[in-house]
């Protein structure tokens, strides 16, 4: 055999070695926890796998409706450049008064969205939590479950997900035990709701919001970037805040995430002038 026939060679046995070990080590991280026995090694990141697509989904409905999966009271059908149909997007403070300021329609708006989320995912809570202990069986266990409740909690950064539940299992004379189930999934839907928050509460004391008025983040803003005051583009270290006018002389807030890209939408009506006054 010649050289070059010998580095080939050399070079396909090392890529199956690279191959060998890499798959060693995500089965280990539990990062494929649907496969094998990573069920029994690694319960949350099964739950987790399974959940993620689902919460991800409610976060993005909640959020480009104004903090709910499908607005049911006050919202105001509006058409962004980039979409083909408008959307209904709810009012977090709103008046059908003219000059009056608006009333905030969510007082405890993080705990609100907190309840969309747990009411849109529940079914798949507990579905998830039976496909568990189906991996489980699969892998010779008998599992004995026992589901009571769940939770959304938003923090900064992140969605937490406490599980109350319970999985007894038996595999010839060992028993193993798990107890209250948890995971994180990584969401800037906290921050955003936060921030807009703050602007409600500016529209529904002082009838605008100013760039001032983001003192929730206020090392992080940079007071030079306000344009003209509809069309506000706040570009400071974590958010672009848009303030966009409708035709029948209400306002929709686009805040963004800069870096994870995440948008919440919402709708305000309040100060507004009768027309032909001036």
């Amino acid at each position: 055999m010649n050289k070059k026939g010998q580095v080939t060679i050399f070079i396909i046995i090392g890529i199956v070695l690279v191959s060998i070990v890499a798959t060693f080590f995500l089965f280990r991280s539990g990062i494929l926890p649907s496969i094998g026995g990573e069920a029994e090694k690694n319960p949350n990141a099964f739950l987790q796998s399974c959940l993620q697509d689902k919460i991800m989904d409610g976060v993005k409905l909640i959020s480009i409706h104004g903090g709910d999966i499908e607005p049911q009271l006050l919202s105001i059908p509006f058409k962004f450049e980039a979409n083909s149909e408008p959307m209904n997007i709810s009012y977090l403070c709103y008046t059908s008064n003219y000059y009056l300021l608006c009333n905030p329609q969510q007082a405890m708006l993080i705990s609100h969205i907190e309840e969309e989320l747990h009411n849109y995912i529940s079914e798949d809570v507990a579905d998830c939590f039976n496909r568990l202990g189906a991996s489980l069986e699969k892998g010779g266990f008998e599992a004995d479950l026992s589901y009571r409740s769940f939770e959304v909690n938003m923090n900064d950064g992140k969605i937490i997900i406490p599980i109350d539940a319970g999985i007894v299992l038996t595999k010839t004379e060992e028993t193993k035990k798990y107890e209250n189930f948890s995971f994180i999934i990584p969401s800037k839907i906290y921050d955003l709701a936060f921030v807009a928050q703050e602007i409600v509460n500016a529209e529904s004391t002082n009838g605008e919001f100013k760039i001032d008025d983001l003192t929730a983040y206020p090392q992080l803003v940079n007071k030079n970037t306000a344009n003209e005051e509809f069309n506000y583009n706040l570009a400071y270290a974590e958010f672009d805040i848009n303030k966009l006018k409708t035709t029948d002389s209400a306002v929709v807030y686009k805040i963004k995430h800069i870096d994870s890209k995440e948008e919440f939408y919402f709708a305000v009506r309040g100060s507004v002038i009768k027309p032909g006054w001036f």
